[in-house]
C-alpha cells in the first residue's frame, strides 16, 4: 500500500514523501517585491515537505492585488528567490513557484500610478481588499485587448524562465481562487465574445494557452497546475462546472503537465475523481475538510483518490509538519492573526518538536 511517506517521481524530480506545503500569500516581501532573509528561512524550515509551492508570486507588476506580495519580473526579485531556492535544496527540499495573476482582484493603489487592474471584462467584483490605507472596494477592472491577452500570456512564460534561472525545480500556475485564469474560464466573470470567451471551448483558452506557452519555455515536466471548480472565492459563479473542467483537463493531460492540483471548495469529490482520471498524471489534492486539512487526509493517498496530499494552515503553524504526521502529533495551532504581513511572529517563530 502507498503512504504519504513513500517517495514519487514528479515527471524526473524525486520527492522525498507525498506531503506538499501548499500556496499561502503571506504579504511579507521587502520593497519591490524582494523577498527577504525571513523569506529564505520560512522556506527553509520546511524542506521535508515533499514539495513546497510557494506563495502566489506575480508575474507582472499589473498581476499584483495585495500588499508586500513578491515577483518574478525583475533582476532583484529573481536574485532575492535564488536564495530561497538554495536553502531549500540545501536542506533537502524541493520547491514551485506559484505563478499568480491577481487581475480584477486588487486596487490601483497598488499599483505604479496610472496602472489599473485588467481582466477578461470589464466586470466589478463585489468585496474588499486589504491595502495599506485600509480596506478598499474593488473598483470595475479594465478589459484586456486581444493582443494584451497574448502579452499576458507572455508574461506568464518569461516568469517561468525567471524561476527557473532562480533555481525554482518547475512553476504552478494559479488557475484557482477567482484570480485571472480562473476570471476566464468563470461565465460570470467572463462575458467576451471574441476567441477568449462565450464557449467552453473559447473561456478555457486562456489556461490551455498559458500552460501551453510555460511548458514550451521551461518544459511540461516542470510545469503544474492548480485549479478549483465551482469555488465561489473572489466572487466567482460557475454553477456547472463540470463541463468546463472536464474539457480543460482534457487539453491540459495532452500537455503532459507535471501534475494537476485540486483545490476542492465544497463537495465535488465525484468531479475530483473525474478529472483525477482524465488528467491521467500526478494528482495533487487540497481536500475540502471543515477545518484546516489534517492527518485522516492522509487516507486519500493510500485509497489513491490522490498522489500527494496539500497542507496549508497546518504546514504555515508546523514547519516539520512530516514528521509530525508520522509521530500522529503534537500540532502547533495556526495563529489566523499573523497570518498575512508583520514580522517574524508567526511567522518563522513556530517551534519544531
Amino acid at each position: 500500500m502507498t503512504t504519504a511517506f513513500d517517495p514519487i517521481d514528479l515527471s524526473g524530480t524525486l520527492l522525498a514523501n507525498r506531503i506538499a506545503m501548499a500556496p499561502m500569500t503571506r504579504s511579507r516581501a521587502g520593497q519591490g517585491g524582494v523577498p527577504t532573509d525571513l523569506t529564505v528561512t520560512y522556506y527553509a524550515q520546511r524542506a521535508s515537505a515533499g514539495l513546497i509551492v510557494t506563495e502566489g508570486i506575480q508575474p507582472s507588476v499589473v498581476g499584483q492585488g495585495y500588499p508586500d506580495t513578491p515577483g518574478l519580473h525583475s533582476p532583484e526579485q529573481i536574485a532575492g528567490w535564488r536564495k530561497v531556492t538554495d536553502a531549500v535544496h540545501a536542506a533537502g527540499g524541493r520547491i514551485y513557484a506559484q505563478l499568480m495573476h491577481v487581475g480584477r482582484i486588487g486596487h490601483p493603489v497598488l499599483l505604479p500610478e496610472g496602472v489599473v487592474n485588467v481582466a477578461p471584462s470589464a466586470i466589478t467584483p463585489k468585496g474588499q481588499v486589504f491595502t495599506a490605507e485600509g480596506p478598499k472596494e474593488f473598483l470595475t477592472p479594465r478589459e484586456l485587448t486581444g493582443a494584451e491577452v497574448r502579452a499576458t500570456i507572455n508574461d506568464f512564460a518569461t516568469a517561468a524562465r525567471n524561476a527557473v534561472d532562480a533555481g525554482f525545480d518547475g512553476v504552478e500556475l494559479h488557475g484557482a481562487n477567482g484570480y485571472l485564469i480562473h476570471q476566464f474560464l468563470a461565465p460570470s466573470s467572463n462575458e467576451r465574445t471574441d476567441e477568449w470567451g462565450g464557449t467552453v471551448e473559447n473561456r478555457i483558452r486562456f489556461a490551455v494557452e498559458v500552460a501551453r506557452a510555460v511548458s514550451a519555455e521551461i518544459g511540461a515536466d516542470r510545469t503544474g497546475i492548480r485549479l478549483s471548480p465551482g469555488n465561489p472565492f473572489n466572487d466567482i459563479s460557475e454553477p456547472d462546472p463540470e463541463p468546463t473542467y472536464t474539457a480543460l483537463v482534457k487539453e491540459l493531460a495532452a500537455l503532459d503537465l507535471a501534475y494537476l492540483h485540486v483545490l476542492e471548495a465544497g463537495d465535488i469529490r465525484e468531479l475530483t475523481t473525474k478529472l483525477r482520471g482524465e488528467f491521467g498524471g500526478a494528482f495533487v489534492l487540497n481536500p475540502a475538510t471543515e477545518g484546516p486539512t489534517g492527518a485522516d487526509a492522509l487516507t486519500l493517498i493510500e485509497d489513491g483518490t490522490a498522489d500527494l496530499i496539500a497542507f496549508g494552515a497546518l504546514f504555515l503553524a508546523n514547519p516539520d509538519l512530516p514528521a509530525r504526521l508520522r509521530a500522529g502529533g503534537p500540532y502547533n495551532t495556526p495563529d489566523q492573526a499573523t497570518f498575512y504581513g508583520g514580522t517574524e511572529q508567526g511567522y518563522t517563530d513556530y517551534p519544531a518538536l
